[in-house]
C-alpha cells in the first residue's frame, strides 16, 4: 500500500503522460470516436488510427492495474479525474466480442471501476453525458 504522498505524486506523473503532444493527440482522436458496432471497432486496428486507438487503451489499462494493485490510491485517483470512465463507457457494450480474441481486453480498467461504488449509476451518468447513449 502506497502513502497518500507517493499515490499523489503517482497521480502527478501520469496526468504528465497524458499532457504528452502524441498521448493528446490520441486522446482528442478518441473524444471523438464514438463506436456504433463492434465492426467499427475492429476496423480501427488496420486504420490509420490504430496506434490512437492502442495508445488510450494502454494507459488506462495500465492506470487501472496500478489503481488495481494499491500502488495508486482509487479514491484520491478517482477525486481527480473522470476520463477514464468516458474511454470506458465507450467500449463497455462491445467488451464480451472483444475478449473473444483477446481475453484480458480492457480487463484493469473494467475490475477497477466496478470497484467503485455505484458504479453502475455513474457509468450510465456518463454515457448519457458524453456518449449519449
Amino acid at each position: 500500500m502506497t502513502t497518500k504522498y507517493e499515490s499523489a505524486d503517482l497521480i502527478l506523473k501520469i496526468y504528465e503522460l497524458r499532457r504528452e503532444e502524441k498521448m493528446r493527440e490520441a486522446r482528442d482522436w478518441f473524444y471523438g470516436f464514438n463506436p456504433k458496432s463492434i465492426e467499427e471497432i475492429q476496423a480501427i486496428y488496420t486504420s490509420e488510427h490504430s496506434s490512437k486507438f492502442r495508445m488510450v487503451i494502454g494507459y488506462w489499462e495500465m492506470v487501472a492495474a496500478l489503481i488495481n494493485h494499491q500502488a495508486i490510491d482509487s479514491s484520491m485517483f478517482q477525486d481527480t479525474t473522470y476520463e477514464h470512465l468516458t474511454t470506458f463507457v465507450k467500449l463497455q457494450p462491445f467488451l464480451p466480442e472483444l475478449r473473444k480474441g483477446q481475453p484480458n481486453f480492457f480487463l484493469q480498467l473494467e475490475k477497477f471501476i466496478m470497484n467503485i461504488p455505484n458504479a453502475e449509476a455513474i457509468l450510465q451518468r456518463t454515457a448519457l453525458q458524453f456518449v449519449g447513449k
